[in-house]
């Protein structure tokens, strides 16, 4: 390993060594993997909590690993698990069906009924029935399973407007 420090400080960039003190934050969401938050002194730690609006956190401090446990971290968390030959990978593919425990699907409204009735309301000075969200909902579940085939069918696992767009054969807004 060509570093000679273990991490760098978050707010001052000051190299941390190994085996040495340092600070981590006291709140869960500052000590994730993708964003860990290491400080070299309270000080430091002290310039992050106005930026993080925590309401109640505190310094914790904490060793850096010597630089051979730092090492074997390394090596057990980056190495990859033995790749399949190509012969063995077959193109995975999802296929969505009409699902048996469909009837255990949340049945809630999907619209926002204020929003609804005061759009209603503006464009044509008319009331709305209650029963129109379900109906409203209804079409809209409907919708959505078609765009879910459509992503599906297309190996996403992410379903886009593209796939609504398709499904409604036109541009939102356009004639």
């Amino acid at each position: 390993m060509s570093e000679g420090y273990f991490k760098h400080c978050s707010i001052c960039k000051k190299p941390i060594d190994f085996d040495a003190g340092y600070y981590r934050c006291s709140v869960s969401t500052c000590n994730r993997k993708r964003m860990e938050l290491f400080f070299c002194s309270v000080p430091c730690w002290d310039a992050h909590v106005p930026e993080a609006r925590h309401r109640d956190a505190w310094a914790e401090p904490a060793r850096a690993p010597s630089r051979a446990e730092h090492e074997l971290m390394s090596k057990a968390a980056g190495e990859p698990g033995p790749t399949p030959e190509p012969a063995q990978t077959e193109a995975r593919r999802r296929i969505v069906t009409a699902d048996a425990e469909s009837h255990q699907l949340p049945r809630d409204v999907l619209v926002v009924v204020s929003k609804l009735k005061k759009f209603i309301r503006a464009k044509s000075g008319m009331n709305t029935s209650d029963n129109v969200t379900d109906v409203l909902s209804e079409h809209l579940r409907q919708l959505c399973v078609q765009a879910i085939r459509r992503a599906a069918e297309s190996d996403r696992k992410t379903v886009m407007d593209r796939d609504f767009i398709a499904v409604l054969g036109r541009r939102p807004g356009a004639p």
